[in-house]
């Protein structure tokens, strides 16, 4: 069965997430974080792909991102995988693929966006690579609560709205991260299995637009009528 088309709405945010391929570690030493950061920053001026938050972990990628077109997004994983995997492949003398696959991508709605750059950024802690999300170095958590700006980042209009200052929306931010809760762990399945984030209303639109079905249904037979 050939697979479906990425959904790509531009100038929607998209989360993007990015897997090793078996779960091996794409990431080895603080060199190669780095270095994707460099690239990263690098192909999204390029190709005109905002960057809101960023998480890298050990053995895969999350980006919350917006791009301005349909192919920017495409463009920019795609150049940042001719740059990053050779590097990767030559410093480690190994050879073949990295990823698992391709990247998948999530259309996420505005007023989740916030939600979904916190799950992001709590997934150190989740994985257990940091003990606090500010002590992990490797996503834009530190960026978004003022300890280091990330030159990467590009903030959402959203997180600019949390405050009529800097130090306001980093308070802001701070305070809503920590409302993180066990039901953003349902995040987890949505988004790495690239279905829309979002309200039931939201993901309707979608499904009508798009024609295609985001939400499971029912398993089983259907109910039998009454008559």
């Amino acid at each position: 069965m050939a697979r479906s088309a990425r959904l790509i709405v531009p100038c929607f945010p998209h989360h993007v997430f990015q897997q090793g391929n078996n779960r091996q570690k794409v990431f080895r030493d603080d060199e190669d974080y780095m270095s994707y950061l460099e690239w990263l920053k690098e192909a999204a001026r390029l190709y005109r792909v905002d960057v809101h938050a960023y998480a890298l972990l050990d053995n895969g990628v999350h980006l919350l991102t917006t791009p301005v077109d349909e192919s920017g997004l495409a463009r920019m994983m795609q150049w940042i995988g001719r740059h990053y995997v050779p590097y990767f492949n030559k410093k480690y003398q190994r050879s073949g693929t990295l990823w698992e696959g391709r990247f998948r991508t999530s259309i996420v709605e505005e007023d989740w966006l916030t939600r979904c750059s916190r799950f992001m950024e709590m997934q150190p802690v989740a994985c257990g690579l940091a003990a606090r999300p500010e002590d992990y170095v490797w996503s834009s958590y530190r960026h978004h609560i003022g300890i280091s700006p990330s030159p990467v980042i590009r903030d959402h209009a959203v997180y600019w709205n949390l405050g009529n200052t800097p130090f306001a929306r980093e308070m802001a931010y701070k305070a809503f991260f920590e409302q993180f809760n066990v039901e953003d762990r349902k995040l987890d399945e949505i988004l790495k299995k690239g279905w829309p984030l979002g309200s039931d209303a939201f993901i309707k639109r979608l499904e009508k637009v798009t024609e295609r079905q985001f939400r499971m249904g029912k398993r089983g037979r259907p109910a039998k009528s009454d008559r």
